[in-house]
């Protein structure tokens, strides 16, 4: 795919598809922890459009090593939303505010019983990231046409005939469930304009930890 310019069509593009095909955000199960992520639209030097992902160090408790979006747990009182703006400064330095919001995409449950909440934002000013060394380990912009392959989605076998395990190529490199989910999502509706649900897929043994 070519690559997609970072311009005002594409953002009203996302936008609108957002609003049109993302329903009411189902109230999770008291039994699943809160968290958020955020999926960033920003420039390259190049002036095509990207998404923001980060490496978790590899020292962490959970998920260490891992490809991910910027975000983690809601504080108590903190609504979903602002908890993925405040984690994305306190990760990578970049704040955002309430007017970069675009909309967002379906929670996604884990098997580690968290509700992850998708959100998705247009940052034109994001420079020089100043990543957390005690959680990112790097952060990178993959350009927005990278998250269309000629293989993907891969399908692997999962727990169950009904949830297949999600992957998605990048490049030479692999992403799997949960942050697959959130990305290949938001290239259906966002960019694509067609709903796609994800809350059937599953994660690899790896990404449950």
């Amino acid at each position: 795919m070519r690559p997609l310019p970072f311009d005002a069509e594409l953002r009203e593009r996302i936008r609108s598809n957002l609003a049109r095909l993302i329903g009411p955000a189902p109230r999770p199960s008291i039994d699943h922890r809160r968290a958020s992520v955020a999926l960033i639209v920003t420039p390259q030097a190049t002036g095509d459009a990207a998404i923001i992902l980060t490496r978790r160090t590899p020292h962490l408790g959970q998920h260490a090593g891992q490809q991910a979006l910027p975000g983690g747990k809601a504080d108590d009182g903190e609504n979903d939303e602002a908890a993925a703006r405040r984690e994305t400064a306190e990760e990578i330095g970049l704040k955002l505010s309430e007017v970069d919001l675009l909309g967002r995409l379906d929670i996604y449950m884990t098997r580690s019983a968290v509700a992850i909440a998708p959100f998705v934002y247009w940052s034109a000013h994001a420079g020089e990231f100043s990543p957390n060394p005690g959680e990112v380990a790097t952060v990178r912009r993959v350009p927005l046409a990278d998250l269309y392959t000629q293989q993907d989605p891969i399908l692997l076998p999962g727990d169950t005939l009904e949830r297949p395990v999600l992957r998605l190529a990048l490049g030479e490199r692999f992403i799997h469930a949960p942050t697959a989910a959130v990305l290949y999502q938001f290239r259906e509706v966002a960019l694509a304009g067609r709903y796609v649900g994800v809350a059937h897929f599953d994660q690899p043994d790896f990404a449950r930890r």
